[in-house]
């Protein structure tokens, strides 16, 4: 499916990025660590929405060309080629404080693939049809490459969320309803009301990819700009619904157990992976969590109970 100009222009003003000295200071640490085969860095999540560099961890998204490029032949290249992505954490001095980020790393194959129609689960479709920056790139074919794939994100989204919604929708209940559907399918220590806050914080962009997308999705849409938001109209046939409601059912339970895998694999690749799981549903819950030492001595073991325990407190979905 092609994605239309109007969206990749979008896509393009968006992912302009402001190189503040705490951002260049983490990329050019990734780039070293990782080689000469990353190939593009993206920039997304909390501290791209806040703004604030210093707080807490920057979110990046680590494009390789492949994954023997940065890890050579050997167990970590295998784990993040079954899969994607594996998470490390990075830190580094920038105007006399330090800056802390966590990255994912995954190969421009595979994120074009994540981003498509070909992908089922909305992991990385998800995620990136949201707004990012680009605070690296290679060269310009990279560059249209990437932004490519980010308007497909967009379109695979909206493709997969409009049957869940009701003929008459606004951009709001879009992007709402969808990123609350993306959430569900993973384990995610968020408050419920978080996709309100996600649009919120990016209206401007939020609106302004659906107007651009919608020519692009194979349902017929029409749209009422009299009103304000926006007004589309969807002919979306009931078989499509219904398949559409099963996916997302699918989608659940698969997304539960590949985050459990993810986090069990991060134990591997991520230098304090408990610590920083704990602390990550510490700061989203506001709950206090304690973690047993025999946890820590023989987390594959163990980590089951405390994950379940977690789990029947609501400290994630």
């Amino acid at each position: 499916m092609n994605t239309p100009p109007s969206l990749t222009g979008v896509i393009a003003r968006y992912t302009v990025t402001e190189m503040t000295p705490a951002l260049e200071t983490l990329v050019s640490e990734l780039r070293e660590h990782q080689g000469p085969g990353v190939c593009a860095v993206l920039f997304y999540g909390s501290c791209l929405r806040s703004g604030d560099h210093y707080d807490g961890l920057i979110d990046l998204y680590a494009l390789v060309d492949d994954y023997t490029s940065v890890y050579g032949r050997g167990l970590t290249a295998l784990l993040n080629w079954l899969l994607p992505p594996n998470v490390f954490y990075l830190e580094g001095k920038s105007e006399g404080r330090t800056a802390r980020a966590k990255y994912a790393v995954v190969s421009l194959a595979d994120f074009q693939r994540g981003t498509s129609l070909r992908w089922f689960h909305s992991y990385l479709w998800g995620r990136f049809a949201q707004p990012c920056g680009i605070a690296y790139v290679r060269d310009a074919e990279t560059a249209e490459a990437v932004r490519r794939s980010l308007a497909q994100a967009v379109v695979t989204f909206t493709t997969r969320v409009l049957p869940r919604l009701p003929a008459s929708f606004t951009a709001p209940q879009l992007w709402q309803d969808g990123l609350r559907l993306s959430y569900q399918a993973e384990l995610r220590a968020e408050k419920s009301h978080r996709n309100v806050q996600l649009f919120q914080a990016s209206p401007d962009y939020y609106e302004q990819v659906t107007s651009a997308v919608v020519d692009a999705l194979p349902y017929p849409i029409t749209r009422d700009s009299h009103q304000t938001p926006a007004v589309f109209r969807a002919q979306i046939p009931g078989g499509t619904r219904f398949v559409s409601r099963l996916g997302w059912f699918v989608r659940r339970a698969q997304g539960k157990l590949l985050s459990v895998l993810r986090l069990l694999k991060a134990f591997f690749t991520f230098q304090g992976g408990l610590d920083y799981i704990v602390w990550k549903l510490e700061r989203h819950s506001g709950t206090r969590i304690e973690v047993p030492e025999r946890v820590r001595r023989y987390p594959l073991i163990f980590v089951w109970g405390l994950f379940w325990r977690l789990y029947r407190r609501g400290i994630f979905r």
